[in-house]
């Protein structure tokens, strides 16, 4: 069990552990794919963490069945209410879709045309409100107390933390001796709950956490000694545009997390097409962010290293529109 300085931090092994006895039967076991084309242009064994594969398209679905299974039954009554840029607000309605339980899912203005289908198609009810996370975040917190409805978080939640660390314990029981791992960072479940089950497994391997330039919280986090909120996020990974990182998952990453760097958005078009091209993997930008990472040299990889991909929901005029600018 790890520690931020003497305290116990709030997600263990055996939290992430009881996770995956939940999960499992439910949740996909993803993939570890490989592709000699990529080894051979990164001079190092890579594999691909493929979420994109994953139940409605991302990891979210991890973390939000885990934390809907954690509510008693007076609570799932009551119906959920959750605030999310897009995978976030798909997973919880497609695990209150599974428990028969009223969710209703608060987004951005500029939402994706597919990811508000994929709410609205799993029978989630979608309210609008501004185009930041400080935006829906109000809002949520505004419906859950008119409707008593409760509140699950997209990622400063030990819940939703623990469900997302599933996918680096699968990541260690698939290659025990992983050298690093690249993960995506927004909000930070899903940095915090892969680093925190490959560090707890394989303490030698490095896990690097990859952000967008345009949503750098991490690394200003990092730099100040505590999370930190921007004035401002923006740019192509609309999935890791959070304007601070969460309170539980900075903990685990100041304990766990070796080193963050950040991606330009004109290089995660490149990315997204080098998938498509070599390896028929479709990502969404936020997903791809981890191979940018690597093509760029702003990683070099060590041992084996896994990419994690986080997510595939982009839809076929976003994917045109993308592609035909990178």
């Amino acid at each position: 069990m790890g520690s931020a300085g003497n305290q116990p931090l709030p997600v263990t092994y055996a939290d992430v552990s009881a996770a995956a006895e939940i999960l499992k039967g439910v949740a996909h076991r993803t993939p570890a794919l490989t592709s000699r084309t990529v080894d051979e242009r990164t001079g190092a064994r890579v594999f691909f963490k493929c979420e994109n594969f994953q139940r409605m398209g991302a990891f979210k679905f991890r973390g939000a069945y885990n934390a809907l299974s954690n509510l008693n039954d007076e609570q799932q009554h009551r119906g959920v209410v959750a605030y999310s840029s897009g995978n976030h607000a798909q997973a919880v309605a497609f695990a209150a879709r599974i428990f028969g339980v009223h969710a209703t899912l608060v987004m951005p203005t500029t939402v994706t045309a597919v990811k508000r289908a994929g709410v609205e198609r799993l029978g989630g009810r979608v309210e609008l409100a501004g185009t930041t996370t400080a935006d829906r975040m109000a809002r949520a917190e505004e419906l859950a107390k008119e409707t008593g409805s409760v509140l699950v978080p997209p990622y400063d939640d030990a819940r939703i933390i623990a469900g997302q660390g599933t996918a680096g314990l699968e990541i260690v029981e698939d290659l025990p001796d992983v050298g690093t791992v690249l993960v995506p960072v927004g909000g930070g479940g899903l940095s915090a709950g892969v680093a925190t089950a490959v560090k707890l497994l394989a303490p030698n391997a490095r896990v690097i956490g990859v952000e967008p330039v345009g949503a750098a919280k991490l690394s200003l986090a990092r730099a100040a000694g505590a999370p930190v909120r921007l004035e401002h996020t923006g740019g192509m990974a609309d999935g890791l545009l959070a304007t601070q990182i969460g309170t539980i998952p900075f903990a685990h990453h100041s304990a766990y997390i070796d080193d963050v760097v950040t991606v330009e958005d004109a290089d995660l078009a490149p990315a997204m097409r080098y998938l498509l091209d070599r390896l028929k993997i479709v990502a969404e930008p936020s997903g791809a962010i981890t191979i940018a990472a690597l093509q760029t040299g702003r990683v070099e990889p060590r041992g084996k290293t896994v990419a994690v991909l986080s997510g595939g929901n982009i839809e076929y005029d976003g994917l045109r529109s993308v592609l035909g600018n990178g």
